[in-house]
């Protein structure tokens, strides 16, 4: 009798799970936060429409490039942080106490990947004036231009 329970709560996932594959996926959401902010690719392919200026370019270029520069530090340290997720993750037994510590070294510099990019879009926006952040905004629910 004992054995039947795990076997039963298995049959139950995986049926769980089957009928879940089986939906329809739902749209993603919006973001919410996407919608305030400009990626520097879309004030830069728009740069002609929106007057950005030479200075203003200077100024996105600048902060891309040192965005990039700690972002390929935090990427590579996320990246070792991880694999040393995973092979806690391959003993057997699993320490949970270690492996939730690692886990939350690599969610650390996540946030920081995150954190990081997050800066590099508020400050693209604070060079951006007023009519050129509306423009974008009206640009960007226009649908692309096929080539």
């Amino acid at each position: 009798m004992n054995r039947a329970w795990p076997l039963a709560l298995a049959a139950f996932a995986c049926a769980a799970s089957l009928a879940a594959a089986q939906q329809p996926a739902a749209p993603p959401p919006e973001d919410p936060i996407a919608q305030l902010v400009f990626p520097p690719e879309l004030v830069m392919r728009h740069a002609p429409e929106i007057g950005l200026d030479e200075k203003q370019k200077a100024a996105i270029k600048d902060a891309v490039l040192k965005t990039q520069a700690k972002l390929l530090d935090a990427q590579w340290d996320v990246q070792g942080e991880a694999e040393k997720l995973a092979r806690l993750l391959q003993a057997s037994p699993v320490d949970e106490a270690a492996v939730l510590a690692q886990a939350d070294k690599v969610m650390a510099f996540e946030r920081e990947v995150k954190r990081t990019h997050l800066a590099l879009l508020v400050r693209i926006k604070n060079l951006l004036t007023d009519s050129q952040r509306t423009r974008l905004t009206e640009l960007r629910r226009q649908p692309p231009a096929r080539d």
